[in-house]
């Protein structure tokens, strides 16, 4: 390996998270944030943000409410995460790990903005994963 990298193998760009993770923890940080703002973060198109928003509204992970012109978004932290090896693991448990991280600064990105006073109701998520 070389720079965290194996040596020969292809460059593809890919991350660890979903961008439907992504989304949400964008919403997370902004209940009210438009979507063209959430493209930007998360670097898709402004159409893929708002198929991505449709995805988990329609699975039960958000609830959009109209306030005004603009949407407002509810997170259910309840709801499980679908896949079998994550059983007993909620949403809001993985948003609240993401949280505490970017707020003790031990990452950079737009997520970073995230007061401290946050993540200090933050469930440990640590265990469960």
């Amino acid at each position: 390996m070389l720079n965290n990298r194996v040596v020969g193998a292809p460059e593809r760009a890919w991350t660890f998270l979903t961008n439907h993770l992504h989304v949400l923890a964008c919403i997370d940080r902004d209940p009210a944030i438009r979507l063209r703002d959430v493209a930007v973060l998360v670097g898709i198109t402004e159409r893929a943000a708002q198929s991505m928003v449709a995805d988990l509204a329609q699975e039960g992970y958000i609830t959009r409410v109209r306030v005004g012109r603009r949407n407002h978004y509810e997170i259910h932290r309840g709801a499980p995460l679908r896949h079998s090896l994550e059983r007993g693991v909620t949403i809001g448990a993985v948003l609240d790990s993401l949280r505490r991280r970017y707020a003790n600064g031990s990452a950079n990105g737009s997520l970073a903005l995230v007061k401290a006073s946050d993540a200090a109701s933050a469930s440990s998520v640590t265990n469960a994963l």
